[in-house]
């Protein structure tokens, strides 16, 4: 067994459920199975002998039949809903895993592999729980009932099975080690191929522009002819294990009727025992059988469950400290880095090395110098979204580690260098920073932020519809929502992630504009690139390879 499959029944219990149910009715499975062979061949051994049918064993066998089939129907419902609370569960993981995750971690990850897996790749994990599993529960009560019975009827039958039994889960685990490796590659692929689509649709349009689309037609090409193929051989060595099965199985079920039939014309055995253990051999292996052709069918879903549990077991975010009784209030809180250092995954060179910094209340501070210095992770310090190696991040005194998280960002407002507005109306995208604001006060924070003149000039106004990250906008525009979102928001600290970068001259000065509104009266952190909102900053800092170095307003600015 797998350790996949050894995490799914231990730490889900509709797993444990589900394995103990199908045991249950496997056993009532086998019973009927034992009560079909042995009035089956009473009624033919009756009928060779010249007696007429018995409506009792008919009536009998008619009940048995029937209650086989509500029994394979109630399995098959059973195995339904586990499969659907097995996926359910493992998705609320997963989401609940990435959301502790950091937003700089999550950015840093594929999204077309994540949203595979959460789709298309959990999905997969249905033929096992419907499956296997339910037919691995039979192998363990169907076998044993049917031998236990046929001891007892012929014992020289039941001998033959016992030593042929082995043979099928042997020639079974041989091509199922292959099989396993065979399907993780092709899910590899598989996520692989999803992965790269996904960022192909979304960077189609930059692609456009420099006639690249074709060039990726052909890479998603390639890749979705590397999965057919893997997928093909996956096939076959599943087609070849279904042969060497059914083959075992074949030659296994010889070995008894052969000598079942020798005795029969010797007259050493009664053909109703004769019959009975005909019908019931073939019962004990197909148990076997069918798990060895199941576990093709759930390979692919251990494959995925790998999967799933390495992302939860990935390091999780630091582990907050005891939480504070309350989240000092923003508008008066002193903000402090004491002695940080932060180190990201992959780099030698520490993204902050031992930096210090206060800013007062109501203090606006622009953070200056080249790209990769540092200042977008010292923005990431105060959010809470990334925790530093050593020192700490104080507010007003507190460690932000032992602060309530949600709490915190109620009072922080973010407006990073490229937003993200959802496909979602203008109204919708603007109402992020306080959901429950009114038309009305959507419409004021626009209006504060420059934005209400374009906004109300689209088709629908500000119930148009966007596109997905703000397709149709400029980038301007993008960057004059998300500031309306930091005006509906109404936090005392402000935090700014280059807000005027990347834009037309005509576009920055109505951000600088805004942007210095929304400063007034707040505490602000800007990372800036360009002069515009140098003279709106009481205190400049430039940073350099991590490390802070006070300049003077006219010389801070050190362009990337």
């Amino acid at each position: 067994m797998k350790p996949a499959e050894r995490r799914l029944r231990r730490e889900l219990p509709v797993v444990r459920r589900h394995l103990t149910t199908s045991a249950g009715l496997a056993l009532l499975g086998a019973a009927l199975v034992v009560g079909q062979a042995v009035l089956l061949a009473g009624l033919l051994a009756d009928g060779f002998a010249g007696h007429g049918p018995q409506l009792p064993a008919l009536a009998a066998l008619g009940a048995v039949l029937t209650l086989r089939a509500l029994l394979a129907w109630a399995r098959g419902a059973l195995a339904q809903r586990a499969a659907a609370e097995t996926g359910r569960a493992l998705r609320e993981r997963l989401v609940g895993r990435l959301r502790r995750t950091g937003p700089r971690r999550l950015a840093a990850r594929r999204h077309g592999e994540t949203a595979t897996l959460l789709t298309r790749g959990l999905d997969a994990l249905d033929p096992y729980l419907t499956g296997y599993l339910p037919t691995l529960a039979a192998t363990a009560v169907v076998p044993p009932a049917v031998i236990g019975w046929l001891w007892w009827t012929d014992w020289a039958s039941a001998l033959i099975i016992v030593v042929t039994l082995p043979l099928i889960p042997v020639f079974g685990a041989l091509v199922g080690l292959h099989t396993a490796r065979r399907t993780a590659r092709q899910w590899r692929l598989l996520a692989r191929l999803g992965g790269h689509f996904l960022d192909v649709v979304a960077g189609l349009p930059t692609l456009r522009a420099f006639g690249r689309e074709h060039h990726q037609t052909g890479v998603v090409r390639e890749m979705a002819d590397a999965h057919r193929r893997a997928t093909m051989r996956t096939l076959r060595v599943a087609f070849l294990s279904s042969l060497v099965l059914e083959t075992v199985a074949t030659l296994s079920v010889a070995l008894v009727a052969v000598p079942v039939g020798l005795r029969l014309l010797a007259g050493d055995l009664d053909l109703r025992t004769g019959l009975v253990v005909l019908l019931l051999a073939p019962e004990a292996y197909l148990p076997l059988r069918a798990a060895g052709a199941a576990f093709h069918d759930s390979a692919e879903g251990i494959a995925v469950a790998e999967r799933v549990f390495a992302l939860l077991d990935e390091e999780e975010p630091a582990a907050a400290g005891p939480v504070a009784s309350a989240v000092p209030d923003g508008r008066t809180a002193r903000l402090c880095l004491d002695a940080v250092t932060v180190h990201h995954p992959g780099r030698a060179a520490p993204a902050l090395d031992a930096v210090s910094l206060t800013v007062r209340p109501g203090e606006h501070l622009a953070l200056v110098g080249p790209s990769g210095a540092g200042k977008s992770t010292l923005l990431a310090l105060f959010l809470g979204f990334t925790a530093p190696g050593a020192g700490r991040v104080l507010v007003d005194g507190a460690d932000l580690a032992g602060l309530d998280p949600d709490g915190w960002l109620t009072q922080v407002a973010w407006v990073p260098q490229r937003p993200h507005l959802f496909a979602a109306s203008v109204a919708d995208n603007i109402r992020l920073g306080r959901p429950d604001a009114t038309d009305v006060e959507v419409r004021a924070a626009a209006r504060a932020a420059c934005a209400d003149g374009f906004a109300e000039a689209l088709p629908q106004g500000y119930d148009t519809v966007l596109g997905e990250h703000g397709a149709g906008l400029s980038a301007g525009q993008r960057q004059r929502l998300a500031l309306a979102r930091a005006f509906l928001k109404d936090a005392p600290i402000l935090l700014l992630d280059e807000p005027t970068a990347h834009l037309d001259p005509e576009s920055e000065a109505a951000v600088t504009r805004a942007t210095a509104a929304l400063m007034r009266g707040r505490t602000a952190i800007v990372v800036a690139h360009r002069r515009g909102l140098l003279p709106h900053a009481d205190r400049i800092v430039t940073v350099r390879a991590g490390v802070l170095h006070p300049a003077p307003a006219a010389e801070g600015l050190v362009l990337s």
